[in-house]
């Protein structure tokens, strides 16, 4: 089941693991694909920032002991997406910016295959085994369906409106139960 830094979380249909540099020109290729982006907005990515992602995204588990998965399609080893948690400083406040932040997102080819709410819920799952129950934000343009469909089925509930990078965005929360 990997080890503390690099757990490796197993479903009936995917593979999560914190990315690696070995897995760098896979991944390129998931994130070059500019139909991802279509609610979060085209980054523009250089071949350097997108190494310089993937070790903020190496940073997390490094420094938190948690961070984003890279996921995997257990029957072919193909990159489907990512999902899990990270520390992004987006400046959305002191009722957001603290808290662990959930993302996700995944290859237009298997969206609508339930992978997404997969994933995420085996990363939420794992999380709160080893860290312990807290509660949890993310953010979702309010045109973006497909992700708050997902956002429900881990009980988000939106609890708040914010204006980041020029676009509104929905904030979300996943409290615990008693928490």
């Amino acid at each position: 089941m990997g080890d503390e830094r690099r757990p490796l979380i197993a479903t009936e249909h995917l593979l999560l693991q914190p990315h690696h540099p070995d897995d760098f020109e896979e991944w390129v290729s998931f994130v070059s694909d500019q139909s991802l982006y279509q609610y979060i907005g085209w980054p523009n990515f250089t071949r350097e920032d997108l190494w310089n992602r993937l070790l903020r995204f190496a940073g997390h588990w490094s420094l938190f002991g948690w961070g984003l998965f890279l996921v995997r399609a257990r029957d072919t080893g193909a990159v489907l997406g990512e999902t899990g948690f990270a520390d992004f400083h987006r400046g959305l406040g002191p009722d957001f910016d603290p808290a662990p932040e959930a993302a996700w997102i995944f290859a237009r080819a298997v969206q609508g295959s339930g992978f997404a709410r997969e994933a995420a819920q085996a990363a939420h799952a794992w999380r709160e085994r080893a860290h312990g129950a807290a509660r949890t934000v993310c953010i979702i343009d309010p045109a973006n369906a497909p992700s708050l469909r997902v956002a429900a089925r881990l009980a988000y509930r939106v609890y708040g409106e914010a204006i980041y990078r020029e676009k509104t965005v929905l904030k979300l929360e996943r409290v615990p139960v008693g928490g």
